[in-house]
């Protein structure tokens, strides 16, 4: 957690010849501009600017000037360049010429709804992730195959499970730049893999998500190989998925005077606007095609320990935990997470709750229609109908494209 003049130390006497400021578009996708150390007070001070109107869902060419402002805490050498004229990473924030935050800045967006969340409630999030991908080998001209890396299952392991040098070099990544992995293993699908991670504030997690994605896609490929993180790469087999885990812990005692749990009203409010949300959690026509095969959910239900659930609550002493089932990898984490945020702040504020707790397996779609259970959007056009009609998406977001 660098200040702004460690940042500036740190450069002058590690030899750092190119710094890359990092920043999103609406959907996520991560975009950075390398500048030299000569210009990185500048960068602190004013932004280094940038052609708005060249990115996805940002501004058109009559008010194309932003600026990004590097987010000192972020600071990480990347370990796969050079160690001699090193190259170093700060994600960045990005602000109008005037000085004022950019509204579609998404990493801003989740820096409000956590400061709502203190300000308003007293608490924070607490957020971890399990995130999966396939592994597919490149053909002779060096473009993505549909072969699998391997044919291995569910936590198998080597001979059959190919990936195990991978997981173990990209944890390493991960740990040489701040990150520390919770755990890895191969996941149900031939080629696939799955990675989880610790609990961080929700903008740490928002952050490692992404550079998580970014170290997978760049081992893939020096591994001749190419990472896959759409939720149905291959039909009949396991979708991607990335299970969102959140907790709190209590920063402002004054503004949270109860000793109460609030796990059931965050997880009422999450219940409450989840169908409002699924346009963000599940962003691609894809997603939908994953969405209730393959031990993916399909129905708005919760239940204790149950994974056939869309929120479960994981077996932990005093029911601490909620695990978030639907999202998957291409969703914007900082998006899917200031939704989440949100939700939390209205289940509490408004003592929301969910409905029936379920303990069948809605993975049997006989048992599940008995129950007369409500179903996620059944496609990417429904969710987006569902999501422009809602209030509850526009005071999150305000005027966000995706």
């Amino acid at each position: 957690m660098y200040t702004q003049s460690e940042v500036l130390d740190f450069v002058q006497e590690e030899d750092v010849k190119f710094i890359r400021l990092a920043f999103f578009d609406v959907s996520g996708v991560q975009k950075n501009i390398s500048i030299m150390p000569t210009e990185l007070e500048q960068a602190f001070k004013d932004g280094i600017p940038f052609d708005a109107s060249s990115v996805k869902g940002f501004e058109g060419p009559e008010n194309s000037d932003l600026f990004l402002v590097p987010d000192p805490s972020t600071l990480a050498v990347i370990p796969w360049r050079p160690m001699t004229g090193k190259v170093v990473r700060m994600f960045c924030n990005i602000q109008t010429p005037d000085g004022k935050s950019y509204g579609k800045d998404c990493r801003t967006l989740l820096q409000n709804a956590c400061r709502r969340l203190n300000e308003e409630c007293g608490i924070e999030l607490m957020i971890g992730t399990e995130i999966e991908f396939y592994l597919f080998k490149l053909d002779e001209k060096g473009e993505k195959s549909h072969e699998t890396f391997d044919k291995a299952g569910y936590m198998d392991i080597a001979p059959e499970d190919h990936g195990e040098n991978i997981r173990r070099d990209i944890c390493f990544t991960l740990e040489q730049m701040g990150i520390l992995p919770e755990a890895s293993h191969h996941e149900a699908g031939p080629g696939q893999n799955e990675i989880d991670f610790h609990y961080s504030d929700a903008l740490t997690a928002a952050d490692n998500v992404a550079t998580f994605k970014w170290i997978v896609n760049t081992k893939a490929a020096s591994n001749g190989l190419y990472a896959d993180f759409s939720p149905k790469p291959l039909a009949g087999e396991a979708g991607n998925g990335m299970h969102i885990i959140l907790s709190y812990r209590v920063l402002d005692e004054k503004k949270n005077n109860s000793n109460a749990n609030l796990i059931p009203y965050i997880l009422g409010g999450i219940y409450s606007h989840v169908e409002e949300m699924t346009y963000f959690l599940n962003p691609t026509e894809n997603s939908y095609v994953r969405l209730g095969s393959s031990k993916a959910p399909k129905y708005i239900s919760w239940g204790k320990q149950n994974r056939s659930a869309l929120i479960r609550l994981p077996p932990t002493k005093g029911e601490t935990r909620i695990e978030i089932r639907s999202p998957d990898p291409l969703c914007n984490p900082y998006i899917a997470i200031t939704l989440l945020i949100n939700a939390a702040i209205d289940g509490i504020k408004n003592k929301l709750t969910a409905g029936e707790l379920t303990s069948e397996n809605l993975f049997d779609n006989k048992i599940a229609g008995r129950l007369g259970l409500k179903t996620l959007p059944q496609s990417l056009e429904d969710a987006k109908a569902i999501a422009l009609q809602s209030e509850f998406v526009k005071s999150a977001l305000g005027e966000i494209d995706s």
